[in-house]
């Protein structure tokens, strides 16, 4: 089985405030799969640190009140482009991300609030068709 995942939660250190998610659980069901590592926002060209980011009506802003869309955009387009023509049979992605998040983001403002929704990759893969799964979910998805 081919999965795409998050790089942060395979150890990179590509966080927006340098760091990483790297999921344990995750790294040990992935042993028998081929793994495919994604990190959208240094595809758009975001550096490492980098401020942070929320989706505020679909837009890209970070917390400076500055629109980095444009990089967002890219980035998904970028990744969209480096699984091209590729079977992937599964998206595991870190929760809650602008990018990434698969059932929840963060509001807009800031102000840790969740609200039910998708980040930008997480809805295009979804939009093709993709089966993805939040992190958080792993234990429902028995082939991994």
């Amino acid at each position: 089985m081919r999965v795409l995942v998050s790089a942060c939660l395979l150890g990179d250190n590509c966080k927006y405030n340098g760091k990483n998610n790297r999921n344990e659980a995750l790294l040990q069901r992935l042993q028998k799969h081929e793994v495919v590592r994604i990190c959208p926002e240094v595809l758009g060209g975001l550096g490492v640190p980098r401020p942070c980011v929320e989706l505020r009506d679909g837009v890209a802003w970070n917390q400076y009140g500055e629109n980095v869309d444009a990089a967002f955009r890219t980035g998904v387009h970028k990744a969209l482009e480096q699984i091209e023509g590729q079977q992937i049979d599964l998206v595991v992605l870190q929760s809650r991300s602008p990018t990434c998040g698969v059932k929840q983001i963060y509001d807009g403002t800031f102000s840790k609030r969740l609200i039910d929704g998708q980040g930008m990759l997480a809805a295009a893969l979804a939009e093709r068709g993709y089966r993805l799964v939040d992190v958080e979910d792993i234990d429902s998805v028995p082939e991994l």
